[in-house]
């Protein structure tokens, strides 16, 4: 037995070093990355200052990073506040069994085939087992993104947190905390790749009392020690798809009763996110009217998606899950030592041992803390566009309105002109450029989209310097023929 392991673990050894091998070659064919060519520019601590901030190493952000490093701005750093394997939510508050994504799309592969989730999934497991697969567990998608890290020679930097973001004379100061200490360095472009918590946080409705937390009640985004909750009851406010994963988590580790409180009489049936999944809306979203774009969004937003039916029988199968649909939670609030809520038409509260929240997450500059200080200077949607009143919906407006590269613009024009280097690549572009810097199927479009314009900025504010080079450039053609003349 330990023989054939063995021979099992040095097989697949072999078909992961053939695929880098593969990956090399590629990238050599391709001329990837592209060499440096981004003029020096010297930071206000007279340093040179980098090129490109990039603030978060989950999909995102290796995307982003990989696009900018292919076209030759390789002078970037990465920025991730969580240790290695642990970006993203798929290990911490994601807790699906599997990514809702169908396995076939090709992850941030940036068009590389050899770079994709299948072509990684078969080198570390076998053909067979990809075509065995039905769709990708949280854990095995985290390993293939550490593996593009890594063969990619991405320059992430872990445990490391961006606290605060300020423009400063033609650069942005970036305030940074890590294990080694505070420190402090200067960009000319920061990136904001922090997912869908990156644009605002937890979505807490107002109805729902903060003092339940720490101890009566989470966010389905917060950690929750589902072991200390081994026999209790626990009420879930919401029907959303984290809602029914939390449900089921706790019943699997071991919670005596989840009671699930959905105001909807009836679940959602179709995802339109996926119906919108096509690269005609990746692509052509920006370049819709604001109009358009608020219609859409206003659809989308209310039709809402459902829970998956992986997830809804995960849940289904477990003895002590109760839904109560029609039933919207008005208050929820601490009672003696347990979380009471309030049921609309029940004059009696409902009480539980724990409160798990699944309401979401919501859009506020001024809740993002790297850039929390220059929330009053971000043009949001409310500030752009006036929906007529029968689409008027007050959560949509809090959105940045952003420009064609993802960056924020000023409210008012000169009160802040350096925001514009800064590019928000999370949710909170999801109204000025479609779902593709939040979800997996538009990450390559998003990272592409960003890196081209922060490539063109770059270029025009370097003109000079590169005009300089390109002057310089002396490098004969001739020198071997008839018709060569010395300089």
């Amino acid at each position: 037995m330990d023989h054939l392991l063995n021979s099992i673990v040095r097989a697949t050894q072999r078909s992961t070093d053939d695929l880098e091998r593969r990956i090399a070659r590629d990238l050599e064919v391709l001329n990837l990355p592209a060499a440096n060519w981004p003029a020096r520019k010297d930071g206000p601590d007279g340093r040179p200052a980098t090129d490109v901030v990039v603030v978060g190493a989950g999909m995102n952000g290796i995307a982003a990073a990989a696009a900018l490093l292919f076209k030759g701005v390789r002078h970037i750093r990465i920025l991730e506040r969580a240790s290695a394997g642990r970006e993203g939510p798929w290990r911490t508050f994601a807790r699906m069994d599997t990514l809702r994504s169908p396995k076939t799309l090709p992850g941030p592969a940036l068009g590389i085939p050899s770079l994709s989730f299948r072509a990684w999934y078969e080198a570390s497991f076998g053909v067979e087992a990809w075509h065995d697969l039905y769709k990708i567990d949280n854990g095995d998608w985290v390993d293939y993104l550490s593996f593009l890290q890594r063969v990619l020679k991405l320059p992430v930097e872990h445990d490391t947190a961006v606290h605060a973001i300020k423009p400063v004379g033609g650069f942005l100061r970036v305030e940074i905390g890590s294990a080694a200490g505070d420190s402090v360095v200067f960009a000319r472009r920061v990136l904001l790749a922090t997912g869908r918590g990156g644009a605002g946080g937890d979505k807490i409705p107002d109805f729902i009392d903060a003092t339940l937390w720490p101890d009566l009640a989470a966010h389905t985004n917060d950690f929750v020690d589902f072991n200390q909750l081994r026999g209790r009851s626990i009420g879930i406010v919401g029907g959303g798809a984290s809602a029914w994963d939390n449900a089921a988590t706790a019943l699997e580790k071991g919670a005596g009763r989840v009671d699930m409180y959905v105001r909807r009489e009836s679940l959602p049936q179709i995802n339109k996110g996926r119906g919108s999944a096509t690269p005609g809306y990746f692509h052509g979203w920006a370049a819709l009217a604001d109009s358009d774009k608020w219609g859409l969004s206003v659809y989308l937003n209310d039709v809402q998606a459902p829970p998956p039916h992986e997830t809804v029988r995960r849940a289904l199968r477990q003895p002590n899950f109760h839904i109560h649909l029609g039933k919207p939670v008005t208050r929820a609030f601490r009672q003696d030592a347990q979380a009471a809520v309030t049921i609309r038409g029940e004059e009696t509260p409902r009480r539980h041992d724990f409160l798990i929240v699944g309401t979401g997450f919501q859009v506020d500059a001024a809740a993002i803390p790297e850039i929390a200080g220059l929330a009053p200077f971000v043009a949001r949607w409310r500030d752009r566009y006036e929906p007529p009143e029968d689409l008027r919906r007050p959560g949509l407006g809090d959105f940045p309105y952003l420009g064609d590269g993802f960056e924020l613009l000023e409210r008012e024009t000169g009160t802040c002109p350096d925001l514009s280097r800064i590019h928000l690549l999370n949710h909170g572009a999801a109204l000025s450029h479609g779902a593709i810097a939040s979800d997996i199927p538009g990450v390559n479009v998003a990272a592409e989209r960003v890196a081209v314009a922060i490539t063109k900025s770059l270029f025009r504010e370097d003109i000079d310097v590169v005009r300089r080079d390109l002057e310089a450039f002396d490098e004969p053609e001739l020198q071997d023929t008839p018709f060569f003349v010395q300089p």
